[in-house]
Parts: C-alpha cells; structure tokens; sequence
C-alpha cells in the first residue's frame, strides 16, 4: 500500500493471463461503501477484457430477489466469477507501428465522419464477411477508398470503449447498439474485433489506426467518462463500484447510498477527486501514445467540467489536459452539454476545443423547413457562429457544423417525416428526440409522388450545400 493505493505485482504473469480483482471492505451503501469480496471486478485500467457480460444475479452486490424497496441494502453472497468478463494481460510492444505518423490536419481543413464500427461495415459486399462488422473492416481497402472518395478527412467512431449491454435491454432480447455504457475505458471493445478474445482486439485496432494514417485519415474516438455502466443503487457490481465506490461516483451528501445522476445514466463519475481525474487522464494518454488516436468526442462533456454542482470552464478537468503535453495537443470535441441544471453550454468552453454546435443544426434545419423570421439566425450560424465564440476569439473552427448525428432523425428523415416512427427497435418509439424540426414535403413516409420526391431531393441538396459553405468544421454521419 502506498499513498492509499493498493498495488500488488505478479512475477510470472504473461500476456494472454486472464485476471480480475476482489476487494474487501465495508458494506455501507448508506455511507457510499460497497465492498464486496464475492464480486470478481474488472481492472478499471485493464487493457483488454475477454468477452460480453453474461448477466446473472450475481453481479449484483446485494441480493436481487429480495422482495423489499430497500434491497440494495442487503449484502450478496452469491460468486460473479463465472459470469464476469476477464482482464487480459497485453504485452505493448508486440505491434510494429512501422514508421506510423499521425496525420495532424489542421481544424479548417477537417472534414469529421462519425460512424459505427459495425453498422458501417456489417452489410458491405466488398468486404470478407468474417471480418464485416470489426477493426479489420474499417481497415479494409475498399472501406479507406470509399473514405478517400468522400472526401472525408477524419472518422470519429462511436464508442469503441469496452462497454455493456444492460440487463434490461437483454432481458427484452435486444443490445446496446451505441455503446455508451462503458466498463473498461482503456480496453477497445472485444465485439468489434475478428481476432482472438485473449488481447488480440488491441492489435486489431492498432492495424486499422495505421491503415488510415497511411491514407492520410484521422481518427478520433467518442468516448464516455462521464459515467459507467454500472447505474445507480440497484446497478451491478462490475469494476468501479466495488473498488472505491465512494470515490468514482458522485453521491448524495445527505445519504451516500444514492448517486447525483447528470447523465441519465443512473449515476455520474467524480471529476472532482484526483485519482478519478488522473484515470482519464492515463485513459487519454494511453489511447494517444500507445494506440495512436488523433482525438477524442467527449460525451457530454458538462459533466465532467462540474465542481461540486456548477459547469466551471476553470475547472480542474480543463486545467490539467491543457497542461498536459500529450492530450493538449490532439483535437478536443466536446458535446457542450448535459442532463443536468445549467448544463447547456455552447460557447462556453474554453480555447483548444471544439463544439458540437447544436444551435447551427437546430436554426438551419428551422431554415429550410420554412420557420418565419430565421434568416438573421441563419446567417450567424452560416458565418461561423461568432456570436458564441467570438468573447474568447476562438474563431469558427470552435464550431462542429452537423446536421444529423447519431442521435434522432437522418438526412432522409428530415425530409420525409414530420413525427419519429422508432417501433422496430422493440423501444416502443419511447426513445428518441420527438421534436426533430423536420419537414415530411406534404406528404408523411415513403411515396410515388414524382412532386414530392423531387422536393426532398431539392431539401438534401439544399442542406448539403449550406453544410459545406459554412464557416467552421462540417461533420456528416454514416
């Protein structure tokens, strides 16, 4: 033990050892301790895990079946170890980067395309299917010639960070698609990998890094710390939880046993404490030094700014990565805002960042759709949106200029649907932006009307075309 830091070493591990803590304390939920020996955890620093989770009572650190509302107080003596995913041991150095070189492309002449892993290349013909819907797909030759036709001179890739599909969502005989439920913010994801289970999805990721430096493409990694999948109280027990509970999370003041939740999640990471912070930090530094991205998109990016309950710009989060010689100098994306109060805060962050921009995307889709009095708006958000960045002189490279992202409607919904129709996902349409200032062109869905289709057709081009004029850096969405 040092500086209150448990630490052990293991002479004889090699890579491929598979591993995974227990931790001994107090079970105080009341207090914020959750400790719970019968529980195997994932190393929060491990740099590969195994598999998906295989749900079953025994994650959670209190018994599930017990009928009572307070049930998260009592204590589980049920094994996780059968049903946990494993670390893997991974030896660095056995990846020949080869003279690898980031591309380093200047924020005005970037052109960001955000995609998923495996919804980008599950279905492509031209690539092998057993590698469709991996790193190796993305690495492939005919994917890197589509990029480079397209023009596109960054892809940002939705979360590739070892995460998990909750139990709800499995139970319903549906996935976490998306993957901002992270449990492993150093490991890429064992799912999106055609190799091996055993650590080989890190040389994987590496291969595609290098492929597209080659053919002079960024990479940039949205990623999600500030939360984990591990939810609130009646959350499992699966890493963060059962190691220093007390400390990850952000807690209630009056009774530590619930969690602050700014993120919809369930529960909130706490920034506020140092070794949290240093974790993101040795996250961030690891993706940029040893797996050689270029960037990273953070999720809700308020969050991680708060001190104590307020979005600081001077917090210590943007304190220490702007000291920091290695973040400081990759693209830094931010979703400038949150779930929580005062959490909107576009402009607000500080030089070195850039935003999603998502006034730009609301006013010009108002625009085209025929909203009255737009077109002074219009104009600010076409010339770069000064009146958001220019207190800071931060210029109109601080603005992400998107029409459609992941989430709500795509560039053909906007011009085909009035309403979200969100009922093959099996969800209901209870998920999703319901207000999405889209415009159906007269008629609602699909139609054989020549008039209408031309008109649509007119509305892509018309959204496209103002895209690329615009002052600041354009994003599309796969």
């Amino acid at each position: 033990r040092t500086h209150q830091v448990w630490h052990v070493y293991l002479p004889d591990s090699e890579p491929g050892q598979l591993y995974g803590y227990r931790v001994d304390g107090p079970y105080d939920p009341s207090n914020g301790h959750r400790f719970n020996a019968n529980k195997l955890l994932i190393d929060p620093y491990a740099r590969a895990i195994t598999d998906t989770l295989e749900w079953h009572d025994s994650l959670f650190g209190y018994d599930i079946q017990d009928p009572s509302p307070d049930k998260d107080l009592t204590f589980s003596t049920l094994d996780s170890a059968p049903f946990i995913p494993k670390c893997v041991v991974v030896d660095p150095a056995n990846f020949n980067w080869g003279g690898d070189c980031p591309p380093k492309i200047p924020y005005h002449e970037t052109i960001i395309y955000e995609i998923h892993v495996k919804g980008f290349t599950k279905l492509n013909p031209e690539i092998p299917d057993e590698i469709r819907g991996t790193y190796a797909a993305i690495a492939h030759q005919s994917t890197i010639e589509y990029f480079k036709q397209l023009g596109i001179t960054a892809v940002e890739l939705m979360p590739v960070q070892h995460f998990i599909t909750d139990r709800r969502l499995k139970d319903q005989g549906l996935t976490n698609y998306w993957g901002y439920q992270t449990i492993g913010f150093f490991a890429p994801d064992v799912r999106y990998s055609s190799s091996s289970n055993h650590g080989q999805q890190v040389f994987e990721f590496k291969h595609m890094v290098k492929k597209l430096h080659k053919a002079g493409i960024e990479v940039i990694l949205d990623v999600a710390y500030n939360h984990t999948g591990e939810g609130n109280q009646m959350g499992p027990t699966l890493s963060f939880k059962g190691i220093d509970n007390n400390n990850y999370y952000r807690l209630t003041e009056n009774d530590r046993r619930y969690y602050f939740d700014y993120t919809g999640t369930g529960n909130t990471v706490n920034c506020m404490l140092p070794n949290v912070l240093r974790l993101i930090m040795d996250s961030l530094r690891y993706w940029i030094m040893e797996m050689h991205v270029d960037g990273f998109r953070f999720d809700l990016a308020a969050t991680l700014a708060r001190e104590l309950h307020a979005v600081d710009r001077l917090s210590a989060f943007f304190d220490i990565i702007h000291q920091d010689p290695v973040i400081s100098q990759v693209k830094l994306l931010a979703e400038p805002w949150d779930l929580g109060e005062g959490g909107y805060q576009i402009g607000k962050f500080p030089s070195g960042w850039a935003e999603w921009n998502g006034k730009y995307r609301d006013c010009v889709r108002d625009y085209w759709r025929g909203e009255p009095s737009m077109l002074s708006e219009f104009a600010e958000r076409f010339t770069g949106s000064s009146d958001l960045y220019r207190e800071e002189r931060r210029g109109p490279t601080a603005s992400i200029n998107f029409l459609t992202a992941h989430d709500g409607f795509t560039l053909n919904d906007l011009v085909t649907y009035n309403e979200k129709y969100n009922h093959m996902n099996g969800e209901k349409s209870n998920d999703g932006e319901s207000y999405n200032r889209s415009w159906n062109c007269g008629i609602e869905g699909p139609t054989d009307d020549p008039t209408v289709n031309e008109r649509r057709a007119c509305q892509k081009r018309n959204f496209l075309t103002t895209l690329f004029l615009s002052q600041g850096i354009p994003m599309l969405v796969a």
